[in-house]
C-alpha cells in the first residue's frame, strides 16, 4: 500500500475524531487545508473508496446522517478509542502527516530516539500470523555472549521504550513435561533490541487457543509477570503531580480517592513486580505508597538501600 494512500486514510480518521461531525464540503474544506492535497481535490467517489477502505483495515466505519444535514461521523467512536494499536498508529501516522506536510515543521519536531528493535517488527508480526516458529540469536542483558534457541511468537508489547515479544519456548516447555514440572507451556519475553538474529525455520506451531494477551498481563506496569493475584494498592501524590497522574495514570485501573490541599490519594489494582516499583521509585519523593503494609515495607527497604549510596562519603 502506497505510504500517502495510508496518510489519506489516517487524515480522514483524525479530521472525524478532531470534529466529530462534518459535511463533505467541510471535510473538501479540510482536505484542501491539510498541505497533503498538493492542490488536488477529494472527488467524492474516492472519498467513498476512502470510506470502504478504512473499514476494511481499521474496522473503523464512517457513517452519513442525513437527518443532521449529510454530515459524516465515526459509528461507536469507542470502539477505536479502546483499541491501543490503532489508537497509537493513528495518532503516530497523524503527526508524521503534518510533518510531511509542512516543511517549516520538519526542524522544530524532536522525537527521542528509542532503541525499540524495529528492525524484527515486521519479521515476528509474519511469523505470528502464520504460526511460525523462528530461531532467534538472543544476547540477554548481564550475559557474557548470545545464545540462539527456537520461539514461538505469540504477542508483542510495547513498554517502557522497548519492544518486547511473548513466546514460549518448545526448548523448557517440553522440558517440563517430560519431567512433569508444571506449567508444560513455559512462556520468555525478550526485549526485541536484544535480538542479534532472526531466521525462519520450516516448522510452524499450534497456538494455545485460550491464550489471552490482555489477560496474561493483566495487572501488570509492564512486561514482568507474577502468578500472584492483583493487589488493591493506595499511593498518595505530593503538591501538584496529582494532576501529571490525573493526565498520565501509572496503571489502567488508576482511581482517584481523595484530595486535600497537600496531597492526593490514588487507588490501584495491580500486581506489585518490579516493574511497578521502578514506576513509583522514577517519581522521587513524589508519590508514597500508603497500603498494603507489605508492599510500603518493600518499597521502604528498597529506599534505604538506595539512601546506602548516598550516605557514603
Amino acid at each position: 500500500m502506497a505510504a500517502n494512500i495510508f496518510g489519506r486514510y489516517v487524515w480522514l480518521i483524525d479530521i472525524l475524531r478532531r470534529y466529530k461531525r462534518l459535511t463533505f464540503k467541510e471535510i473538501c474544506s479540510l482536505w484542501q487545508e491539510s498541505g497533503l492535497s498538493y492542490g488536488e481535490e477529494l472527488p467524492l467517489r474516492t472519498f467513498h473508496r476512502h470510506q470502504d477502505a478504512i473499514k476494511d483495515i481499521f474496522d473503523v466505519y464512517i457513517e452519513c446522517d442525513k437527518k443532521d444535514g449529510y454530515r459524516y461521523y465515526i459509528d461507536e467512536p469507542e470502539r477505536l478509542e479502546s483499541n491501543n494499536l490503532y489508537n497509537w498508529l493513528i495518532s503516530s501516522y497523524s503527526t508524521l502527516n503534518q510533518i510531511k506536510a509542512d516543511s517549516k515543521l520538519e526542524n522544530r519536531i524532536i522525537f527521542e530516539n528509542i532503541p525499540s528493535g524495529q528492525t524484527w517488527l515486521t519479521h515476528i508480526a509474519e511469523a505470528m500470523r502464520n504460526n511460525r516458529v523462528l530461531s532467534i540469536t538472543y544476547h540477554g542483558f548481564g550475559k557474557s555472549e548470545s545464545t540462539t534457541f527456537d520461539i514461538e511468537p505469540y504477542c508483542l508489547k510495547v513498554a517502557h521504550r522497548r519492544w518486547y515479544v511473548l513466546a514460549r519456548s518448545p526448548y523448557y516447555s517440553e522440558r517440563n513435561k517430560e519431567k512433569g514440572i508444571k506449567p508444560y507451556d513455559v512462556f520468555r519475553i525478550y526485549a526485541l533490541d536484544r535480538i542479534m538474529d532472526i531466521k525462519d525455520t520450516d516448522k510452524t506451531f499450534t497456538m494455545n487457543k485460550d491464550f489471552d494477551a490482555a489477560k496474561y498481563f493483566e495487572g501488570c506496569c509492564g512486561v514482568i509477570t507474577s502468578d500472584e493475584p492483583l493487589q488493591r494498592i493506595v499511593v498518595r501524590a505530593y503538591d501538584n503531580f496529582a494532576d501529571y497522574l490525573r493526565t498520565l495514570p501509572l496503571h489502567e485501573s488508576q482511581r482517584e480517592l481523595s484530595s486535600d490541599e497537600e496531597s492526593t490519594l490514588f487507588e490501584y489494582h495491580l500486581k506489585p513486580t518490579f516493574d511497578f516499583y521502578q514506576l513509583i521509585l522514577a517519581q522521587a519523593n513524589q508519590l508514597e505508597i500508603i497500603e498494603p503494609e507489605a508492599v510500603r515495607e518493600e518499597m521502604r527497604g528498597l529506599a534505604l538501600h538506595i539512601l546506602k549510596f548516598y550516605d557514603k562519603p
